[in-house]
């Protein structure tokens, strides 16, 4: 995935408040429980299958966890078809 647009600030920081809410360890990162609880939140009925893919999806460097920069590009793009 890759970032398309420059965001404005405020709406990088809205986006970025919504990620530090599900950094529920504050590590800088969302790992797969993480993100699990997240994809249940806004899809309850989200599988841990489908919560994996879609892990796996965003992690764009393969790295075990998302940061910033790839859950930025996530949710300003396509958040909603997972």
């Amino acid at each position: 995935m890759q970032q398309t647009k420059k965001l404005p600030e405020a709406k990088i920081n809205e986006i970025k408040s919504n990620f530090s809410f599900f950094d529920r360890d504050d590590n800088g990162e969302i790992d797969l429980e993480e993100f699990t609880e997240l994809l249940r939140v806004l899809s309850p009925g989200t599988t841990k299958e489908q919560a994996e893919k879609g892990f796996e999806l965003i992690d764009d460097n393969k790295d075990g966890h998302i940061d910033f920069d790839e859950f930025l590009v996530w949710w300003e793009s396509c958040w909603w078809e997972y």
